[in-house]
């Protein structure tokens, strides 16, 4: 794989399955919000794995940073010159990128939003992704369970993702409060509730060093936080780091989302309490199928019914399981982390 740097857009040039893609006409792309987390490291996998198997051609592109709008246009705009069958996306604005994505299908490409839901969803051909607002549920449901009656007098701090509403960050902490038992007055938008346990929102960018300011900004409201909701376990990490710092790592509660291998570790080493496993690999492994079929006749991807995407599933991931709240163990979550 080689790397080139095209605009404001890295791309990850891949050969997978380039040889039978030639006599199939058949290509795809996948772009990330970035190239350095490791939930997105796994979507490639799936993806280049699943393209080698069926002899699809796959290019692979990457924003700097997670918000870096202006690479995935340019990734897009690359993909629609190719020739490619069809796009693969997770989103940094769901909203802005619309324009570009109508831009793709009108070209004749087939687009997948991938964990990110678009504004609006059909916005994309399809949504292959978690049930995020269930993924925080659960974390949010397993938090109020163990704390007990102390649940009624929770300080907790609300590290979000970004400022951008509605995004995928929305649909997890607008899950955790209702999962904790909080009125989430517009379930579409974070920070409008006003229940007293709510010290803080503050946003990460979902990196570790985006999760420790925003922790030690929540801190300085409150010293004495006792839970913590994070948006994904980078940000948890860094939360984690700044409680270290002032001696209160072992005192308060943190729950996540994500469920990678670094993750559930931190789950075994108490570092987190619960968190939520996704399956990006499945994620991508199944855009990349319906790519590869509606490049072959056309047909396009089915819902989960209920849903208005295709649910890829979710499991609460904890070794201190919650009454009423269904869970699997680190060392289960550790044979599944992002496979």
């Amino acid at each position: 794989m080689k790397k080139l740097l095209i605009g404001t857009a890295l791309v990850a040039v891949t050969s997978a399955g380039s040889a039978m893609a030639d006599a199939h006409g058949t290509s795809a792309c996948l772009i990330t919000k970035t190239d350095t987390n490791p939930f997105f490291v796994k979507m490639r996998e799936g993806a280049a794995a699943k393209a080698e198997e069926l002899g699809i051609s796959l290019n692979s592109y990457a924003g700097q940073v997670d918000g870096d709008n202006e690479a995935q246009v340019a990734a897009i705009e690359t993909c629609i010159a190719n020739g490619a069958s069809g796009i693969l996306i997770t989103a940094s604005d769901t909203a802005a990128i619309v324009p570009s994505v109508e831009q793709a299908r009108e070209a004749g490409l087939l687009v997948i939003a991938l964990d990110t839901p678009l504004n609006p969803i059909d916005a994309a051909d399809a949504t292959f992704a978690t049930d995020n607002f269930l993924a925080g549920e659960l974390i949010g449901k397993w938090a109020a369970a163990t704390m007990g009656d102390d649940a009624a007098t929770a300080k907790i701090a609300m590290l979000d993702l970004a400022i951008s509403q509605p995004t995928v960050g929305v649909l997890r902490d607008q899950g955790f409060l209702t999962g904790f038992g909080v009125d989430v007055k517009d379930v579409n938008r974070w920070g409008d509730e006003d229940d007293a346990r709510i010290i803080c929102n503050e946003v990460t960018a979902g990196n570790e060093e985006g999760g420790r300011t925003a922790m030690e900004n929540c801190l300085a409201v409150d010293p004495e936080i006792n839970v913590v909701y994070t948006i994904n376990e980078p940000a948890a990490a860094g939360a984690y780091e700044a409680l270290a710092a002032i001696g209160r790592e072992n005192d308060v509660l943190i729950v996540s989302v994500d469920g990678g291998c670094p993750g559930v570790q931190n789950v075994a080493d108490g570092v987190i309490g619960a968190t939520s496993q996704q399956y990006p690999l499945l994620m991508a492994s199944l855009g990349v199928e319906a790519i590869a079929q509606y490049a072959e006749d056309g047909t396009l991807p089915a819902n989960t019914e209920g849903k208005d995407f295709l649910d890829t599933g979710v499991s609460l991931v904890t070794d201190r399981p919650a009454d009423g709240v269904e869970s699997i163990s680190v060392a289960e979550g550790t044979d599944r982390c992002w496979g």
